[in-house]
């Protein structure tokens, strides 16, 4: 281990290009601390690119760390990561497995802060639609660029004191594919890195690849400087997992390409490349070089004749993205391979084929609700190199959520993740909380597909949009065509999950299964999408809508999991230009008998899964037009409003 020192230079992190260069540089120098120094513990500083090098000094010049850590991603750093976070109470090693530990947050420090996440640009049409004076507005978070540098300005400096700051440089897809980003992140969170470690392509050889010194930049502090009165704790519970709530933001600058995140360690607001890289700065470098960020799975389909195709699906979190993902089909000589559970970049290639690449290595799940029932793979690829986040632990050394009853070994205890020992179902609170999480490497998956690596990506021939919606919307119907299909993904809702602060059982649009995540302005996004319907060399795939949650008297009127390969098959027919289809008021659905259900175990009533409520689908009609006034307003592209007025006419006539 090499030791450098950080030169001072009297430099602003947060410069913004909207002030003078030497009026801002003053300003921030009065606030920091002169003549301070900061060891580098690990990796050396003068090997760095020269602008990575500079953007490492800016920030540990402001952020004043006790040291500084360059992550070259080896098994020695792994190790040495694990070694100090057991040290430091912030995790616990889980005997059961092999490599696998378990962190519990602060309790005020569990899910996505979307209230407290903005997207800042010069203009505020970029960020959001210009909707009606006194309407909330539910499609991004803006915030100026002035208000933004105050905010950022009041938290950040010195706010690593008495810690590391991590310098981990990472890819977004596979390294030096042509459709790959590269980041670094700056944090003062070991759990950051370990998780980062995981969900990225992380480590030196990253950094052999940039080019031109194009690289998103990305900050986060837990906000928690040590010092001798609160050990870095949360002042509130004075728990081991640092974070500061109250000061809370994530902050995306896209004229900047920089990501700022103060106040939290939990996943989607700490793990910068996964929803703050991937999806919002993502989807913005997206509409500039002609591509698609999108919040969706990527799987692989092969039927019994041994084609295989490629669909890419899009459902809001904790819909069952993961458990379609890696579902086991019920169909025999059905095989189901998996590209990602989240998040895909697509592109079209120079034959006009839309390619997609998982820009992730691993998989950021929700715990609970997954089993060996309802996702064996995923139990499967969990049972080592993993970190549990707020899920309860057993006596035997193991992990425990709710789904996982028929699964507890006799004779085993359960410890709840507030720590209520001897837990049980009787105290009224879950054992996990609803948002815990498992992280674990993608590549350990039992079914991950041979190319999900692949430099150039999977050739995409089907979109498919679903949420949960307990009524009226049916099993399985496919878009008259691509921009019909873009209107159904602009539609789409779902009920709320608990992935970040809402309450559970609430029906929300969440357009594109994106609602969270715009880079931009949603009406200029329906554009981007609507855009490709008129370039000759684009081969669109076809697009569907499926809902397995719908309800009859008796529950869900569908057995989903495995038995979901049924209507996959059904799509996969429709892609090869099977007649099975037949005209309804909201898209193409099956002809009678045309979805398999041979060997089903349970009855499912076919006409309920396919009925057409009139009343339902004219109040739908019309809480779609409120909404897309309300929240879009005059930048809902014409041809969005088309569609909406030709699903007003089918339901009138039609049903």
């Amino acid at each position: 281990m090499g030791v450098d020192r950080i030169e001072q230079l009297p430099v602003d992190m947060f410069a913004s290009h909207f002030l003078k260069e030497a009026a801002s540089s003053t300003k921030y120098a009065s606030k920091i601390e002169p003549q301070r120094s900061y060891d580098v513990l690990y990796g050396n500083l003068n090997r760095l690119p020269r602008q990575v090098r500079h953007f490492v000094e800016q920030n540990a010049k402001v952020c004043q760390p006790d040291a500084v850590h360059i992550c070259d991603g080896s098994e020695k750093e792994k190790d040495l990561l694990y070694y100090m976070l057991q040290r430091d109470g912030m995790i616990k090693p889980l005997r059961k497995y092999e490599n696998c530990w378990l962190a519990t947050t602060d309790p005020t420090d569990v899910a996505r802060v979307e209230s407290r996440t903005f997207i800042s640009t010069q203009e505020k049409h970029d960020t959001v639609p210009r909707i009606k004076d006194g309407v909330k507005g539910t499609l991004a978070n803006w915030m100026s660029p002035e208000d933004m540098e105050t905010a950022l300005d009041s938290r950040f400096p010195g706010c690593m004191r008495g810690r590391t700051m991590y310098v981990i440089p990472f890819s977004m897809g596979p390294v030096g594919s042509p459709l790959s980003k590269i980041g670094i992140q700056l944090t003062d969170s070991a759990y950051v890195v370990a998780s980062m470690r995981v969900m990225t392509r992380m480590g030196s050889n990253v950094l052999s690849t940039l080019k031109d010194g194009d690289f998103i930049k990305c900050l986060h502090s837990v906000g928690k400087p040590v010092t001798s009165e609160n050990g870095g704790a949360s002042e509130d519970t004075k728990s081991q997992w640092p974070c500061n709530p109250k000061e809370v933001i994530v902050a995306h600058l896209p004229e900047r390409n920089e990501i700022c995140s103060y106040g939290s360690g939990y996943g989607g607001n700490s793990l910068l490349g996964k929803k703050c890289f991937a999806l919002r700065i993502g989807s913005i470098l997206a509409r500039r070089e002609g591509w698609f960020a999108e919040h969706m799975l990527i799987m692989g389909v092969e039927n019994p004749k041994g084609e295989k195709k490629y669909f890419a699906a899009a459902f809001p979190s904790a819909c069952g993205k993961t458990n379609l993902a890696m579902m086991e089909p019920s169909l025999p000589g059905y095989k189901i391979t998996c590209v990602g559970d989240d998040i895909a970049w697509m592109r079209f290639d120079k034959n006009g084929q839309l390619r997609a690449i998982n820009p992730e290595a691993g998989f950021f799940g929700v715990a609970p609700g997954t089993s060996m029932k309802t996702n064996p793979n995923a139990m499967k690829t969990i049972l080592k190199n993993t970190v549990f986040t707020n899920v309860a632990g057993t006596s035997d050394g193991g992990v425990y959520w709710e789904g996982m009853e028929n699964e507890l070994p006799d004779n085993v205890s359960i410890t709840s993740w507030l720590g209520v020992k001897n837990w049980d179902s009787e105290t009224g609170k879950p054992a996990a909380h609803p948002n815990s999480r498992f992280c674990t490497p993608a590549g350990q998956c039992p079914i991950m597909d041979e190319n999900w690596e692949s430099p150039e990506g999977v050739p995409i021939e089907g979109i498919i949009f679903g949420g949960r919606r307990p009524e009226g919307v049916p099993l399985i119907y496919e878009s008259f065509d691509w921009q019909h299909g873009v209107f159904i993904g602009a539609a789409l809702k779902s009920e709320a999950t608990a992935a970040a602060e809402h309450k559970g059982k609430v029906i929300m649009h969440d357009p594109f299964a994106m609602r969270p995540f715009f880079g931009y302005n949603f009406g200029h996004y329906l554009d981007h999408w609507l855009s490709f319907q008129d370039k000759a060399n684009c081969k669109l795939p076809k697009i569907f809508h499926v809902n397995w949650f719908r309800k009859g008297p008796n529950g869900f009127l569908w057995p989903g999991f495995g038995e979901n390969s049924r209507v996959l098959d059904w799509i996969f027919r429709r892609v090869n230009g099977e007649d099975c289809a037949m005209k309804s008021a909201v898209g193409y659905i099956p002809k009678p008998d045309s979805i398999n259900l041979s060997g089903l175990k349970e009855s499912v009533d076919m006409n309920a899964l396919f009925n057409l409520p009139k009343e339902f689908w004219q109040s739908e009609v019309k809480e779609l037009e409120k909404y897309f006034e309300d929240q879009v307003g005059e930048d809902l592209p014409p041809k969005i409003k088309q569609e909406l007025k030709k699903l007003e006419q089918r339901v009138q006539s039609d049903l």
